[in-house]
């Protein structure tokens, strides 16, 4: 072996995905299930610097990385302040190797952001930005426990223009109660009138521990003015979904979520495709070489075992190699182009027929997937479905 083929094979760097959680927010929403809560300045405060001080902590890990995304999470992250921005990332600057073209999205919420905060996102290197809409009807933003109106959100979103940035995704929900097919697409014209470069059209789902799922199970959902809508209308704002947002030039690449061409979510990408990914922060999630770890789900507890220097860790788990197909298998699918045939081949030395050939022909028959050449995905049909198709690749 040559001197620069050893000298690059010792220097290449596996990719790395970062994840800050910042479980902080003005106030809960109704249907949200996060890990997340109100507070005060103080424990933000505090929060920061334990979440600096974890950072500072994977400064041996980083060496073998180069981190390609990074997004912060929440929560309402952008309710940090300037300065509080600034100092993450020069932690993480300061620690990690990052790509000169890394992707770097800030989650935030209307009303939550000045121009001079969003200055300091842009001078500490975000370049995506995820805003979370979820209705442009005020009745609908109210119920869901919104603390902004529409008007307010078109207000954040001019900023953001006048700040530069040009990578932006809308956050939209439907299926929501008292929702109507009329609002939604009034919602979705108004959003696609202001030409975002992404959108994440999700329906809603009751979540347990939720205001929503309280009233549910309460029988508010059932009737009146905040009745769900039924199952027709909610396919029917699935499908206006895919046709309107096709006609404005933004094309479905994964189960909710659409972009104009190039503006894709990396960040993402990544999870669906297995890279490598570190979560800091409490609550947060990693799969790094193989092992699946996660944070301790508590704000206090988290501040003083970090001050402590003592483990935050409260699962861990090695994947087996029939863990890595099923997640293979149930992340890749969720892309509108699938998995790759090769690509399963290259990473767990089977075919991937011979692992899952009976499944694959009973999911075909009944037309909720399909094949061409290399690639396997779900049909349009098995989109509708996905939760009930991928559990078909669980072990």
């Amino acid at each position: 072996m040559s001197d620069s083929i050893f000298l690059y094979l010792k220097m290449k760097k596996r990719n790395l995905e970062l994840y800050l959680h910042i479980p902080f927010c003005v106030r809960k929403c109704n249907y949200c299930d996060f890990f997340s809560a109100s507070g005060t300045e103080e424990e933000q405060a505090a929060y920061v610097s334990a979440l600096i001080q974890e950072i500072q902590s994977y400064q041996e890990l980083s060496g073998e990385y180069e981190v390609q995304t990074i997004f912060l999470g929440g929560g309402t992250p952008s309710l940090l302040t300037p300065e509080q921005i600034e100092q993450i990332f020069d932690a993480i600057y300061h620690t990690f190797s990052v790509n000169e073209n890394a992707e770097i999205t800030m989650e935030m919420n209307p009303g939550t952001v000045d121009i001079e905060k969003l200055h300091a996102m842009k001078a500490a290197g975000v370049n995506r930005l995820s805003v979370g809409l979820q209705s442009a009807q005020n009745e609908e933003l109210k119920m869901l426990g919104r603390i902004h109106t529409y008007e307010e959100f078109l207000e954040t979103w001019k900023l953001t223009e006048q700040a530069g940035f040009k990578n932006r995704n809308i956050d939209l929900m439907s299926a929501l109660p008292g929702q109507t097919i009329e609002s939604y697409e009034d919602t979705l014209s108004k959003v696609l009138a202001l030409e975002p470069e992404h959108i994440s059209a999700y329906s809603l789902i009751l979540e347990e521990g939720t205001v929503f799922y309280d009233w549910y199970e309460k029988g508010k959902l059932d009737r009146g003015a905040w009745k769900l809508p039924s199952e027709e209308e909610e396919y029917a704002m699935g499908e206006l979904t895919i046709q309107r947002l096709a006609e404005a030039g933004m094309h479905r690449y994964e189960i909710s979520n659409y972009a104009k061409p190039g503006k894709e979510c990396r960040h993402n990408l990544g999870y669906w495709d297995r890279t490598e990914y570190l979560g800091i922060g409490a609550g947060s999630s990693s799969l790094i070489k193989g092992e699946r770890f996660d944070h301790i789900r508590d704000r206090k507890a988290y501040i003083e075992k970090i001050r402590n220097g003592e483990s935050i860790l409260i699962d861990r788990e090695i994947l087996s190699v029939e863990s890595q197909m099923e997640e293979f298998m149930y992340l890749g699918l969720r892309k509108v182009e699938g998995v790759s045939r090769t690509d399963f081949q290259n990473c767990f030395g089977k075919n991937v027929d011979d692992v899952y050939g009976k499944i694959f022909d009973k999911l075909e028959e009944e037309q909720l997937l399909e094949f061409s050449g290399d690639r396997i995905r779900l049909t349009h049909r098995g989109m509708d479905v996905s939760n009930c198709v991928l559990a078909e690749f669980l072990f």
